[in-house]
């Protein structure tokens, strides 16, 4: 039974895989020797690290504890889905808005109201999980034809576009702020375009360095604006406990979070087909699993005081071009996340980035989401001849964007989830009427 449920990992030299139908890749399930296994788990976790402790900052949420659960919830989603479908699950970037909705926090230092949007995310995680079962009993064509490309693409957008205030308002403060996000999404846009190999898909990652050097030779050095202060750094020690939180259950955040259940649901099997694609390998048996792992490991980390996890588009981007594929290598990065979120060390020095820089990265990254919903349209050629797709697109760009909300009472569905349902709703009605 147990050599049924995981597969017996065969070794490869690192060279080339063995897999009969794609040569070259190293498959799921194939493993490389201990050195190549280990130095691949150290490149996913600077892949994913920039996002991951991105998306608490903005937040409010501890990035130590958050680092520490996406470690436990990338191992969670290895044990449900049988160390078959490689992804590393970090935190999601489609709870900040609704987030900052639900918490009313003004984006400086911890969120005191981190409990209630814990709340939200614990209710997430029940809403994902249910549809993972779901899924493994019936199958995915349905989320296939309620979610198509424009559906999925227009929701994605969607995320970019409602966040792009937030991240605007965060370094409009001051005129030393401006020039400093600038010359942050200059510094990011320039590795992006003249640099190539590791460093070019590490562009938050680097980006973010080199803009926080510059602000500590400018402000450190020069004694403009805000200095860093590096004291915090020094005494705070090497090992310690996370701030771990209790979430608390109330109806209007519940319900305002709840729906991105819809989001992590589109972007996991978008995920999972892109790897089925790579590996030249039918992952769709393992969906539902793959959905209940991730909904169990939102759960999780909710109860313990970290953020709502999803697969990461960064780890795939690794995969793609390495071509390995391995799962065993996502064991070897979560127990590396896993040790990082027991330094107080590490998270004294994510304490340290400067609003501003941190604000010029958010500006890159929000975009980046949104774009990435145009390329999910450009991939599967979405035909905006067509009307139906033209107004399903338009309507609900506008209600993300504009941040719509909805209130029934105590229930209340912010932007992100009006446009996600109303995209839904409307594809279905239009699909059934008319073109």
């Amino acid at each position: 039974m147990f050599d049924s449920y995981f597969p017996c990992w065969r070794r490869v030299s690192g060279a080339a895989g063995r897999s009969s139908a794609s040569p070259g890749v190293i498959a799921p399930d194939e493993r490389l020797p201990v050195a190549q296994t280990l130095a691949m788990g150290v490149q996913h976790v600077v892949a994913m690290f920039g996002s991951t402790v991105l998306a608490p900052l903005l937040m409010g949420f501890d990035p130590n504890l958050c680092v520490l659960m996406s470690g436990i919830g990338t191992l969670l989603f290895f044990v449900l889905v049988g160390g078959r479908v490689p992804s590393y699950l970090g935190s999601s970037f489609a709870f900040i808005g609704l987030v900052i909705a639900a918490t009313g926090y003004t984006g400086q230092g911890p969120n005191p109201n981190v409990p209630v949007a814990l709340g939200g995310i614990v209710a997430c995680g029940v809403v994902y999980t249910a549809i993972g079962l779901w899924v493994t009993v019936v199958g995915t064509s349905w989320i296939e034809k309620l979610m198509p490309p424009v559906v999925t693409g227009a929701v994605v957008a969607v995320i970019g576009l409602n966040l792009a205030p937030i991240a605007v308002k965060g370094v409009t403060s001051t005129t030393f702020d401006v020039v400093m996000a600038l010359l942050t999404v200059v510094t990011v846009g320039a590795i992006a375009v003249f640099t190539r190999g590791i460093v070019q898909r590490l562009l938050i990652l680097v980006g973010l360095a080199l803009a926080y050097a510059m602000y500590a030779l400018v402000t450190n050095g020069l004694g403009l604006g805000k200095p860093i202060d590096f004291s915090v750094i020094a005494h705070a020690a090497w090992f310690g406990m996370p701030r771990f939180a209790t979430p608390v259950f109330q109806m209007p955040a519940m319900s305002l979070l709840a729906p991105v259940a819809v989001i992590l649901v589109a972007e996991n099997l978008g995920h999972i087909k892109a790897v089925g694609a790579m590996t030249d390998q039918n992952l769709d048996r393992y969906i539902g699993r793959a959905f209940v792992g991730d909904g169990l490991a939102t759960i999780v980390s909710g109860l313990a005081g970290g953020t709502g996890v999803t697969t990461y588009a960064e780890n795939i981007g690794v995969m793609a071009a390495t071509k390995i594929y391995s799962t065993l290598v996502f064991v070897v990065a979560a127990l590396i996340a896993v040790m990082l979120g027991f330094s107080p060390k590490f998270g004294a020095v994510i304490a340290t980035i400067p609003g501003p820089v941190l604000g010029g990265v958010s500006i890159v990254v929000f975009g980046l989401i949104a774009v990435t919903g145009a390329r999910i349209w450009v991939e599967n050629r979405v035909d905006f001849t067509e009307n139906r797709n033209l107004i399903v697109a338009a309507v609900t760009l506008v209600l993300g964007t504009g941040d719509f909300t909805v209130h029934l009472g105590n229930f209340a569905l912010g932007g992100i989830g009006t446009a996600t349902f109303g995209a839904v709703l409307l594809y279905a009605l239009l699909r059934r009427h008319g073109r």
